[in-house]
């Protein structure tokens, strides 16, 4: 996009000779840089709360289509987790999107997985329709906490058991609520950090 380019060439003329950079909304973005970018995720974190929770039959869920990579990902992690994708389909122009399920959910703890969460309107779609296939709990998961208006209110509305996120982007008190649990991502920064100071590889703490 033209904003995360002009992002990129006020990084660089600013003096910066690497980036190192979280999840990033789409990979490609790497290549509007003229220097080396280390691109690094938040999915540890989230996944050693989530297995300190022990929580049982538990299937990761992909919000779309375009997401079932990382969701994949990150099932493999949680012990090869079964996984499950939100296909969304317009079957015409003017007719109301068609959201299908693929995978079983039924009586199983579902994860939501995403890379951020903005106004959550995907996720709380997603949310309704595990519901009605049977989905016993429902976890939402995702490393930037944006939350732009209503995503508060659609995250706190009962759907979701938790919604966990990292503290890449700092969550004001006005925007916190109950069933909200933020995970710190310093560690994991500061290890990349050593790594990239020590020239050893960064990639080895992902896989």
């Amino acid at each position: 996009s033209i904003t995360a380019k002009l992002v990129a060439n006020l990084i660089t003329e600013a003096g910066a000779s690497r980036v190192l950079a979280m999840d990033l909304h789409s990979s490609q973005i790497q290549g509007y840089f003229d220097i080396p970018v280390d691109h690094v995720y938040g999915s540890p974190v989230i996944l050693d709360y989530l297995a300190s929770k022990n929580l049982p039959d538990l299937v990761v869920v992909s919000p779309d289509v375009g997401g079932v990579a990382r969701a994949r990902a990150f099932a493999k992690k949680l012990n090869d987790a079964p996984l499950a994708i939100i296909d969304k389909r317009r079957q015409a122009h003017n007719v109301a999107e068609v959201m299908n399920l693929i995978g079983d959910v039924k009586g199983k703890t579902a994860v939501l997985v995403d890379d951020m969460i903005d106004t959550a309107g995907t996720l709380l779609e997603g949310a309704r329709l595990l519901r009605a296939e049977g989905a016993r709990q429902i976890y939402a998961c995702a490393t930037h906490a944006v939350f732009s208006e209503p995503a508060v209110a659609r995250l706190s509305s009962g759907l979701f058991e938790e919604v966990i996120v990292t503290n890449t982007i700092p969550v004001p008190e006005a925007k916190q609520f109950e069933q909200l649990t933020v995970t710190s991502v310093a560690n994991l920064l500061g290890e990349t950090i050593w790594r990239i100071h020590e020239d050893s590889s960064v990639s080895s703490m992902f896989r």
